[in-house]
């Protein structure tokens, strides 16, 4: 005895009906994806989906199921297309960075050591006014952080980077 889902949308059928029904409308739904998205493995990953959905909401001895079947393969290939070319203007948008040359990747990781170790050894305001600054806050925000006045933070800061640029030398030196 066959089981038979309760829900008037959905049902399994039987397994022959399913098999034949695949047999029968794989080659024309993949016909159809293959037409729209001129990739036959992309078409052929449409036909599956779309096999598995039917299968999933109806059954295969429903009278609709080809005219569905095709339907399904031209909206699912359409969506493929629309899904390709809103990925390309993201990724035309915002392209990977190219691949860094290992050698000079090892020279920028070296400065920025030299650098941390510099601002290490710098006493605390300088150190402090050059981290707030260059971590993108503004002259207000920095004299808000230090407890300065506003036409302070531009000497502070000067005086900072001329001592960094020596303590920098002064670590290359060593």
């Amino acid at each position: 005895m066959q089981a038979i889902n309760a829900s008037p949308r959905t049902g399994v059928g039987s397994r022959e009906d399913f098999e034949r029904l695949f047999r029968e409308e794989y080659p024309r739904v993949v016909g159809i994806a293959n037409r729209v998205l001129a990739d036959r493995q992309a078409a052929e990953d449409v036909a599956q989906e779309v096999f598995v959905d039917f299968n999933r909401l109806h059954r295969a001895d429903a009278p609709y199921a080809g005219p569905w079947l095709h339907a399904a393969a031209a909206h699912r290939a359409l969506n493929a297309i629309r899904s390709r070319l809103r990925r390309a203007k993201r990724e035309a948008a915002y392209p990977l960075p190219a691949p860094a040359d290992p050698a000079e990747e090892v020279e920028r990781a070296e400065e920025r050591r030299l650098v941390r170790a510099a601002l290490a050894r710098m006493p605390g305001r300088g150190a402090t006014v050059l981290a707030l600054r260059y971590s993108g806050l503004s002259y207000s925000e920095v004299a808000s952080a230090l407890g300065v006045g506003v036409n302070q933070v531009g000497t502070l800061l000067r005086r900072a980077e001329a001592q960094l640029r020596r303590e920098v030398e002064r670590g290359t030196s060593r």
